[in-house]
């Protein structure tokens, strides 16, 4: 196991800011996404100390940090 700080996926995810000022994610990079999300829980399926809590944990932080990313690209 890394020391490295975990990355969030979302830092990859292209945002735009529409002509009404907000942020948007296109469609494509959101496909891309669930894509990878469901890869995770597939992985994470037979792992014995992982549970719904944990994929939710992490789907959070995923939440958060496009939050932080979208305030940050509006304001």
């Amino acid at each position: 196991m890394s020391d490295d700080p975990v990355q969030p996926a979302t830092r990859h995810l292209t945002l735009v800011t529409a002509t009404d000022g907000h942020a948007y994610i296109p469609a494509h990079d959101v496909v891309v996404f669930l894509h990878a999300v469901a890869d995770s829980f597939r992985n994470l399926a037979d792992e014995i100390d992982c549970d719904l809590h944990t994929a939710a944990a992490v789907i959070d932080l995923e939440a958060d940090n496009l939050d932080c990313r979208a305030i940050d690209r509006t304001r």
